[in-house]
């Protein structure tokens, strides 16, 4: 069973949440699927180009912009166009606005899975809490291990292990919406914050993330990718923080594990 599924946490009551920032997409499969195709340079340059204008609005807007400028002065070429687009003050705030973009997705981005790092998630979550409470929407937040992700390291290499971090990654964002909000929160530990609804509870989110995990590992005889995971559910009647709702999601992922591991030394 790739997931070993955990009870709801108890709901606390406590503070709201902080305002944060919106959410963004990982581009791995686009690059990964052009390595393996063996694309060209020119092909794969373009791939990437694409891939990044539609998964950052603002880069998109800024090369929107500087493909204006470079077409007004192939039909307009006049003394004034060109003095206007050449001068340094333009191709400073262009440099500027991609530098401040490249930096603000660093600040927020795990290097490693392209997913939202500790800071990124705590930014994003905290209003989409606040807009679940104006809303009177109800969440699930998933508190994930990647287990025995030591065994994996110490028996295949810490490359292998990074790429069973990369694999989860990629079954997570396989098995929830582009709306809901990931993170690796650091080390084994991923995090996921999803709205609830008819045909999105907790049961039927383990069923979808059980699914592709079984996909993943597909073809894998070494070893087997799983999840434990703990789940709390922020009510908009009784609002907790996000700092709560973590505590509660990580306490139900660590007593299970607790009581699985007395379970097994007591088959043993």
């Amino acid at each position: 069973m790739p997931i070993h599924e955990l009870p709801a946490a108890n709901q606390m009551q406590d503070a709201g949440p902080q305002s944060g920032s919106p959410n963004h997409k990982s581009n791995r499969k686009i690059v990964a699927m052009a390595r393996k195709n063996g694309a060209k340079s020119e092909g794969l340059e373009e791939i990437l180009s694409a891939a990044l204008r539609s998964s950052d609005n603002e880069l998109g807007q800024i090369l929107h912009e500087v493909d204006a400028i470079s077409k007004s002065l192939k039909s307009d070429p006049d003394l004034q166009t060109v003095r206007a687009a050449s001068h340094p003050a333009v191709w400073c705030a262009v440099k500027q606005a991609l530098l401040d973009r490249e930096l603000r997705h660093l600040a927020l981005t795990d290097e490693l899975t392209c997913l939202y790092n500790r800071r990124g998630f705590f930014a994003a979550a905290a209003q989409q809490l606040k807009v679940a409470g104006r809303n009177s929407q109800s969440l699930l937040l998933l508190y994930c291990d990647v287990d025995n992700l030591k065994k994996i390291n110490d028996s295949f290499g810490h490359q292998e292990g990074d790429l069973a971090l990369i694999h989860s990654a990629d079954a997570l964002e396989k098995a929830f919406r582009d709306s809901d909000i990931l993170a690796r929160l650091g080390g084994d530990e991923f995090v996921v914050l999803a709205s609830e609804a008819s045909d999105q509870t907790k049961e039927v989110l383990l069923r979808r993330l059980e699914k592709t995990l079984k996909k993943t590992n597909a073809g894998e005889t070494r070893y087997q990718l799983t999840l434990s995971v703990g789940a709390a559910r922020f009510d908009p009647k009784r609002a907790v923080s996000l700092g709560e709702l973590m505590a509660q999601a990580d306490e139900a992922m660590y007593e299970q594990k607790r009581n699985r591991q007395k379970s097994f030394q007591g088959n043993s």
